[in-house]
């Protein structure tokens, strides 16, 4: 406008254009969020997102626009890894006999957690081999256990330190096709550990379970009318 002491100051605000008086020399803008808009500042220098001190806190609550894109908090990994159920079995985790050298006997039972395979021996040199589905980084474990229970169509009763990761679960599930457990089990000692099949097969060759040993159900069904109470079980 003719003969005024301002100039318009353009400034893009999400997408729109903002028209802004621009104060005349050494003067300010009015303070407040329209000036840290044109300079980045208040009137006092601040920025209007900083609120001021509450009392008896020594420094100032983190600015709004630090607090809105503050990277998120690291949470636990959920229970079982996400596998893709499209997802297609690499042939060599069919179930298979092979030759098999190792030092323990026949009617033992060997779990090769590296590689993904369980291995039942066989006489005369040979094995049968199953694909498995193993611990997620974190609850992989090794040691020598003995097969102290069987059980079709198992239960399943999650473990207190399952529930307090996925509060959601059930606190109890009747065996059947929907149960994780799948449709045989075998105990191992008086740990929470289990060889047992499973309801999602396509994570058979996978890092997936909090521990537990998962077959097929096909194959677990083979597995359990061959293993025995008392039977050994080797982890490696």
């Amino acid at each position: 406008m003719r003969g005024s002491q301002f100039a318009p100051v353009a400034i893009a605000l999400t997408g729109c254009l903002l028209i802004l008086p621009e104060a005349r020399a050494g003067g300010a803008l009015g303070g407040g969020f329209i000036e840290f808009l044109a300079t980045g500042k208040s009137g006092d220098g601040q920025s209007p997102l900083r609120s001021a001190p509450l009392p008896g806190q020594a420094m100032p609550p983190i600015p709004l626009v630090q607090r809105a894109f503050a990277a998120p908090q690291p949470r636990e990994p959920d229970v079982g890894a996400a596998v893709s159920p499209h997802r297609a079995i690499d042939p060599k985790f069919m179930r298979q006999e092979v030759d098999f050298h190792g030092p323990q006997p026949a009617g033992s039972v060997i779990v090769d957690t590296p590689n993904r395979f369980l291995y039942y021996v066989l006489e005369g040199g040979r094995a049968m081999r199953y694909g498995i589905g193993v611990g997620r980084p974190g609850f992989e474990w090794a040691g020598v256990k003995t097969v102290t229970r069987k059980a079709e169509w198992p239960e399943w009763t999650p473990p207190s330190e399952m529930l307090l990761r996925r509060p959601e679960l059930p606190k109890h599930m009747a065996g059947g096709p929907e149960n994780p457990l799948g449709a045989r089990a075998m105990y191992l000692g008086s740990t929470l550990y289990r060889l047992h099949g499973t309801n999602e097969p396509w994570t058979i060759g996978q890092n997936v379970s909090s521990g537990c040993i998962r077959l097929m159900n096909e194959d677990v069904m083979d597995l359990y009318d061959r293993v025995k109470v008392g039977t050994k079980v080797t982890v490696i």
